[in-house]
């Protein structure tokens, strides 16, 4: 679906999702098997910038999703209703498509019996819908309460039940492959990072996201507006890393102070870009994430597809051992890879924002 020209946006929104779509497709395109750390998740409990990614988009989304509902002024009605569960099931469909892709180009067709149902796109689907619903039918009071029982309720699952093991033990293991069967979840590790047991966290996470979301479009002054995120974003960073004594950040878990902390962190550069560029008017640097920020899941979804082709037609390598016998350090050759990946992808965003083509999804 697209659109002549976007809805009236806060451009600093725009530009947080933009870095951040730009961040998913950059550490999602590595090119050898070398990386420099900031572009590879932990390997279990731990923090890198590669492990933001994600819950920025999750914490933009709460964002987005209420300037879209409060457009409806948080009624429900039969229409918001057909527009939320239409969205739901098109990203879930075109998650499930671009797993089925990757088979598809291996010569497999007939994969339903191994067919991964989780990812980042099922996650995503899953978050908006529960949020939006609830949105039209809690009160925002409400809405912080739920957030705090589901936190409170992972930690107790989390803590009673193995929540921390890295093996098959683990009860989100457990939850998964009981509801979705072993061959739809991740197969390369026991504890899938998208699986419907550490959902629950992310619900939360997208929660958060939601209730930023009215301080931002509130009426209060932008500068009262700014102070108030950035506090906000750095209590919620500061608990979060009091409690890693006892609750290691865990992104394969979506543990609990993993969602605080990195909400924190999101709401914190969100102040700072509203400061940058909605109030001290420094715009001229924003144009290339502003690009990625207008059609962001188009243009994750074409990265992962054109992805898929290169690694399997052998693109990949090709033109990664090329960069290599230039660039002699395999970290840096994997990098500038990378680099390049995300350029072409801006290149197909900048033919779209030429013409004022905005992809919904």
């Amino acid at each position: 679906m697209t659109e002549t020209a976007p809805n009236r946006r806060l451009l600093s929104l725009d530009i947080l999702r933009g870095i951040t779509v730009a961040g998913m497709i950059a550490v999602n395109n590595a090119g050898g098997r070398q990386s420099y750390d900031y572009l590879r998740h932990s390997a279990w409990n731990g923090l890198t910038p590669c492990d933001l990614v994600f819950p920025f988009f999750l914490f933009i989304m709460g964002v987005s999703t209420y300037i879209a509902l409060n457009k409806f002024g948080f009624r429900p009605s039969a229409g918001v209703n057909r527009k939320i569960i239409r969205r739901t099931l098109l990203i879930l469909i075109i998650g499930w498509l671009l797993h089925w892709f990757d088979h598809i180009i291996d010569g497999e067709f007939l994969v339903f019996g191994h067919l991964r149902l989780t990812g980042v796109l099922t996650r995503i689907a899953i978050c908006y819908c529960i949020v939006s619903f609830m949105a039209l039918h809690f009160s925002r009071r409400t809405l912080v309460k739920t957030t705090a029982i589901l936190l409170a309720a992972y930690t107790a699952l989390l803590c009673l039940s193995n929540g921390y093991a890295p093996d098959d033990t683990n009860f989100i293991c457990k939850f998964d492959r009981a509801i979705l069967g072993e061959n739809h979840l991740y197969s390369k590790s026991p504890i899938d990072p998208e699986g419907l047991a550490s959902t629950i966290s992310a619900i939360a996470h997208t929660l958060i996201g939601f209730c930023f979301g009215h301080t931002v479009f509130s009426k209060r002054p932008i500068a009262d507006k700014v102070i108030r995120i950035f506090a906000a974003g750095f209590i919620l960073t500061a608990g979060g890393y009091l409690l890693t004594e006892w609750l290691p950040l865990n992104k394969r878990i979506w543990s609990p102070t993993f969602v605080l902390v990195t909400c924190g962190l999101a709401s914190s550069l969100l102040a700072t870009l509203i400061y940058v560029i909605d109030m001290s008017g420094y715009r001229r640097w924003c144009r290339f994430f502003e690009i990625f920020g207008v059609n962001p899941l188009f243009l994750y979804v074409l990265s992962e597809a054109v992805a898929s082709v290169a690694s399997t037609t052998g693109s990949k390598a090709c033109i990664y051992e090329a960069i290599h016998s230039v660039i002699a350090d395999p970290y840096l050759a994997s990098a500038v890879y990378s680099a390049a990946f995300v350029m072409l992808m801006w290149m197909f965003g900048y033919m779209l924002y030429r013409k004022h083509i905005y992809i919904k999804i």
